[in-house]
């Protein structure tokens, strides 16, 4: 069983910057696709960025431009960083790993981080 763990949320003022770690329990992360998904109060879970074990990146609209997703393989973490934040972007942050890239895209990778609250304030 796989144990992701995410860190890094907190609440942050509207055009700040935050960076959220998730830490992977095992060795099978270096070769796992990986995604950042968030989950607003009310609305549905969101990708919103996903990484490749080689590096290839995806992002959603909203975030293009904002967001960084990086990896390193060597520590077993997964980053996202997310600047100029908006209010907007106030949701739960789950990272998720599947050793398929298109599993993670289409949102249903097999396992998944507790979650951490990211909150943007205006």
């Amino acid at each position: 069983q796989v144990q992701l763990v995410e860190s890094g949320g907190g609440l942050v003022q509207a055009g700040g910057s935050l960076r959220l770690s998730c830490a992977a329990s095992e060795s099978i992360f270096a070769i796992g696709a990986m995604g950042w998904y968030r989950q607003a109060p009310g609305k549905q879970r969101e990708l919103v960025a996903a990484i490749t074990s080689g590096g290839t990146r995806d992002y959603a609209d909203s975030v293009k431009g904002r967001f960084t997703i990086s990896r390193d393989n060597a520590k077993k973490t997964v980053y996202l960083q997310m600047n100029s934040l908006k209010p907007e972007d106030t949701a739960v942050y789950y990272c998720a790993e599947d050793r398929l890239y298109r599993t993670v895209l289409t949102g249903n990778p097999r396992y998944w981080g507790q979650g951490t609250q990211v909150t943007v304030s205006s």
